[in-house]
């Protein structure tokens, strides 16, 4: 009796999703490995090394946000909380006290946010929605509070320093330079994106946003929504932690300031505009903290003012952030009907610029007024000038911020009614499988 055994030699073809997904973690790692050498000058390599920082806290803070609907005011805590253990944790390997590499530093104040954050969050977490808010908001400013009472672990209002240049140099690497200390940034922001990425795709990141939907369901399946939210706070502290630790290395000094409710604030807001609902929303975020923060503000004295403004209008027009504003135009693309969205794009461009104009001339008139005026009345913007004390110009200004508002107006209307004639095309072509 012969038996025939036939082995098969079809190859499954690799799936087209999968590659897409490991296409975008290889064009993520190739920009992070190559953005210091296209911006090359000092000051852009400190900014990519705070964007790669503020990449890690705003998607740790998105953890607990966008995909467990707590809104924290208190976040900073455990981001402050890494900075301070890592800068003590380094001065004792400066010390001599502890053999630890420069390069670990920052898991060791990710692992004491950690830390932090299961005795802490605890309490926080057992309850949700406005009540967990508002307990986030006390913790934060009781931290806060202790930081300028115990100045023996928090340093006082002259923080704590270090030198991150210490212990052993493998291959000569220091960290003197800002480029070897931008290369381990950008290591931590690649490996913790991928984590927290993966962290939504078990289990447990199901049952988060499972959760935040509807926690009465999880209840009646068997599940503890308190221990569910517990876990992801104690993630997205540790997180926070590795992002405070690498702060402290790159800003070789911790202050008080870190654990603040601004600090809190800014989390909050940039992640929600970057696009709270969308993975990479915080990561775009991020890139914008950083810019308003360091750059925008050295512009001018009303960047805060303007920040309030642009968190007001994405809530009226676009509470999904700009990653969601993105997402939605690709989709566009992709149906091949971008084309009816061109001239109502421009038209909208058109009409907000003369509200743009003078909103902005509007404010920093009245900035102007109040703290250079003794100087120079006069205000230089758009290549004009404007007198600050003629009652003309501030009519002027006035006259076209209220124009331009109109403007503004009418060109969003028509965007509108083109925008939805777009999406009814896009769902009438998916409810049917037919071509558009």
């Amino acid at each position: 009796m012969t038996t025939h055994t036939t082995v098969s030699t079809n190859v499954p073809s690799a799936n087209p999703s999968v590659l897409k997904r490991y296409g975008v973690w290889w064009l993520f790692a190739l920009v992070l490995l190559a953005a210091p050498v296209v911006f090359d000058s000092s000051l852009s390599r400190t900014l990519l090394s705070q964007m790669g920082i503020a990449i890690i806290v705003c998607l740790s803070y998105n953890m607990l946000l966008g995909q467990g609907g707590m809104l924290s005011f208190g976040h900073a805590v455990y981001s402050g909380m890494g900075g301070f253990l890592a800068i003590h944790t380094l001065n004792l390997v400066s010390n001599g006290e502890w053999l630890l590499p420069v390069s670990l530093i920052p898991i060791a104040g990710g692992i004491g946010a950690g830390v932090v954050a299961v005795v802490l969050g605890w309490v926080t977490t057992k309850k949700a929605a406005t009540p967990f808010a508002m307990i986030t908001l006390g913790v934060g400013e009781l931290v806060w509070a202790m930081s300028l009472m115990f100045p023996e672990f928090f340093g006082g209002e002259g923080g704590i320093s270090g030198d991150r240049v210490t212990g052993a140099t493998p291959f000569g690497i220091t960290y003197g330079p800002q480029i070897q200390l931008y290369y381990l940034i950008a290591a931590y922001t690649f490996v913790c994106t991928a984590l927290m990425y993966a962290f939504t795709c078990t289990p447990l990141g199901r049952m988060l946003n499972a959760t935040r939907d509807n926690p009465e369901r999880v209840e009646f399946v068997g599940f503890d929504t308190q221990m569910v939210r517990f876990i992801a706070f104690v993630f997205a502290g540790f997180f926070a932690g590795v992002a405070g630790g690498l702060s402290a290395l790159n800003f070789e000094i911790v202050t008080s300031e870190v654990v603040g409710l601004q600090r809190s604030g800014a989390y909050l807001l940039f992640t929600f505009l970057g696009g709270a609902t969308v993975f990479f929303g915080p990561i775009l975020g991020a890139i914008l903290m950083v810019l308003a923060l360091v750059l925008f503000s050295e512009f001018t004295n009303a960047w805060l003012l303007y920040l309030g403004l642009i968190f007001v209008f994405m809530v009226m027009y676009a509470p999904g952030g700009f990653a969601a504003i993105l997402l939605h135009n690709v989709r566009v693309w992709r149906c091949g009907l971008m084309g009816r969205l061109v001239q109502p794009y421009a038209l909208l461009v058109v009409t907000s610029v003369p509200g743009f104009v003078g909103a902005t001339v509007l404010v920093e008139m009245l900035y102007h007024r109040q703290l250079n005026a003794g100087l120079d009345p006069v205000l230089s913007m758009y290549a004009m000038q404007w007198d600050t004390t003629s009652a003309l110009t501030w009519v002027q200004v006035l006259l076209l911020f209220v124009v331009g508002l109109a403007l503004f107006e009418w060109g969003r209307r028509r965007f509108a009614r083109a925008w939805s004639q777009v999406q009814v095309l896009i769902q009438h072509s998916t409810a049917t499988g037919g071509t558009l």
